[in-house]
């Protein structure tokens, strides 16, 4: 069965405003989990169903938007961003903080986001850019302050994967990081990579 959101999970707005509190703090437990920094600048968030319903509906809130059509629309930027089984998918941020970072790292971290992995034993899972989100992608000396990433693991990377020590890492010749995934993010991984 399809992880993807459909129109039946988006609530209208009077529906949302009732859930919206108690729908939010799970959310934000959720990304907690999900979420990992690897060295100063760059900052992981492993996406789910949960967190893709959350931002659909508050785009939806936000922008008024009520149609069908619309709500389609916002489905089909977003679904593509929920893992199904064996995937994971991240939206990988740049926090430059400051118009001066900004100037300085925008250039220096051209292409940053075809420099990520993740190191599961002796196995190097590239997180390969969103094809849609490629193709917005038009200028070849300089990077965007937020990419969509995924990466395929195969039947046996889920299984080493689950006994912890992944790595997430940047190779970038500008920007060379990596972090060990914790065992609390681990487990809720696995959550994306088991069916």
């Amino acid at each position: 069965m399809s992880r993807k959101l459909s129109l039946v999970d988006i609530s209208d707005h009077r529906a949302y405003a009732n859930e919206r509190e108690a729908f939010r703090a799970d959310v934000i437990a959720v990304k907690k989990r999900r979420r990992i920094g690897v060295g100063p600048f760059v900052t992981f968030l492993f996406e789910n169903r949960d967190t893709m319903r959350f931002q659909i509906q508050e785009m939806a809130r936000v922008e008024r938007i009520d149609s069908d059509e619309g709500i389609e629309t916002e489905l089909r930027a977003y679904n593509p961003l929920i893992p199904e089984p064996g995937e994971l998918k991240a939206t990988m941020f740049l926090e430059l903080t400051t118009d001066e970072l900004l100037r300085e790292w925008i250039p220096k971290l051209a292409n940053i986001e075809r420099s990520v992995s993740l190191r599961i034993a002796d196995d190097s899972v590239p997180l390969l850019l969103d094809s849609d989100h490629e193709k917005q992608l038009t200028r070849e000396d300089m990077t965007s302050a937020v990419h969509y990433l995924g990466a395929s693991l195969s039947t046996s990377q889920v299984a080493e994967f689950a006994t912890g020590g992944a790595i997430l890492e940047i190779t970038h010749p500008e920007y060379r990081h990596s972090e060990a995934l914790s065992a609390e993010m681990t487990t809720e991984l696995l959550l994306d990579l088991r069916p």
